[in-house]
């Protein structure tokens, strides 16, 4: 049976180049980079030949890039070290951001550093700009905001430099999670009023394990992780080679192809989007799918107008049809709760029908589409 992958929200296959470059490097490159001698300084080489370029690509300085094991552990820096080094008392966030970033929050508002306030939500998934706008206005003292530049599970994509200059307006430090969005979007670090931003390369078809923090520069953001001196005191830990030189070749080569890909991906979800709706003249996309301007081309979340016992099968029937997708977050998986995102932005009568999750790469084709669409009626008239 063929498989249908339809799940790059959650991870993405690695390119074939990435293995190779990788392999290499474990090959050729297998010093310690901290190490002094011949061996390490070439490894060090690398490490610091990616920084460079990532630096470049996002139009900021090599100093201000700390390579970190992935998105959750840069959240988990730039969160817990705003309150640690920063002295951060309150922070801004919204209801649906991932967990690697509502977790921690709701720890360190339970045990009392800091104050949590919550934006509201509009229906499409984005924030309200005028409770931003007031809770800012309101909050004394030190503060961050926080807010996923794309949402992982409907979509829904904020204005970066509209949310930045707002919380700069106001004195606040803005952090997003970029997760989904990084290598998919040309983005400007430098030039976005943004303080900190991070990053994951299985999203982008590299390896897992490997990421990236952008710290802007006199932040005075302080390590989460400490022990040696790697990362400028920022990260310790043996920085892994292999896996950093992974990252910089998927990123290359997405970057080379980007134009091409984003057309690609629009065009696909656009037929997608077409193809299920002609088909289940009822459904409904949540969040902002249907608006170009305010969702990603890189993915699509439907709710389908399925009876009760249908639903409950439907994801398990995929499954069996060698289609993969997800009815939520991946890293939710194996959880009763559901999506905490679906919570807050449906109606528990909307929530009452599935909703399935579709997430694209330029891997994918029309015919896939096709198969996955024909699977979805016969399944639901079977």
């Amino acid at each position: 049976m063929q498989v249908i992958y339809l799940d790059n929200a959650a991870t993405t296959p690695i390119f074939p180049d990435v293995v190779d470059a990788m392999h290499k490097t474990l090959a050729e490159y297998y010093g310690n980079p901290s190490s002094v001698h011949a061996v390490g300084r070439k490894a060090k080489a690398k490490v610091e030949s990616a920084r460079k370029y990532i630096a470049q690509q996002f139009g900021v300085l090599p100093q201000e890039i700390i390579f970190t094991s992935g998105g959750t552990e840069g959240d988990n820096t730039v969160l817990q070290g705003a309150v640690h080094h920063l002295g951060v008392k309150h922070i801004i966030s919204s209801p649906i951001e991932h967990h690697a970033v509502l977790h921690p929050l709701e720890h360190m508002a339970t045990t009392g550093l800091i104050t949590l306030h919550m934006v509201k939500m509009l229906p499409n998934g984005l924030p309200d700009m005028v409770d931003l706008t007031r809770l800012l206005s309101t909050i004394p003292g030190k503060k961050l905001v926080s807010l996923m530049h794309i949402n992982n599970e409907v979509g829904t994509k904020i204005d970066l430099s509209e949310v930045g200059n707002l919380c700069h307006e106001y004195d606040a430090l803005f952090h997003s999670d970029t997760v989904q969005s990084i290598g998919h979007y040309q983005l400007n670090l430098g030039d976005l009023p943004i303080d900190f931003a991070v990053a994951s390369a299985h999203k982008f078809h590299g390896p897992k394990g490997i990421g990236f923090l952008y710290a802007r520069k006199k932040t005075g953001l302080g390590a989460l992780l400490m022990g040696g001196a790697q990362e400028r005191g920022m990260r310790a830990g043996t920085e892994s080679v292999h896996n950093i030189v992974g990252m910089e070749t998927a990123l290359r080569m997405c970057y080379k192809t980007l134009d091409h890909d984003t057309v690609k991906l629009q065009e696909l979800k656009s037929y997608c989007m077409n193809l299920l709706q002609n088909t289940f003249p009822n459904m409904e996309f949540n969040g902002a799918c249907a608006d170009k301007n305010a969702s990603t081309h890189t993915l699509i979340n439907v709710r389908l107008p399925l009876d009760e016992k249908k639903a409950q099968l439907l994801a398990f029937h995929l499954d069996l049809q060698g289609i993969c997708c997800s009815k939520g977050s991946a890293c939710q998986s194996g959880s009763d709760t559901g999506s905490h995102v679906l919570k807050e932005l449906l109606t528990t009568e909307e929530n009452s029908f599935p909703s399935l999750r579709f997430s694209f790469a330029a891997h994918n084709t029309k015919d896939e589409i096709d198969r996955l669409v024909k699977v979805l009626a016969d399944y639901a008239n079977s």
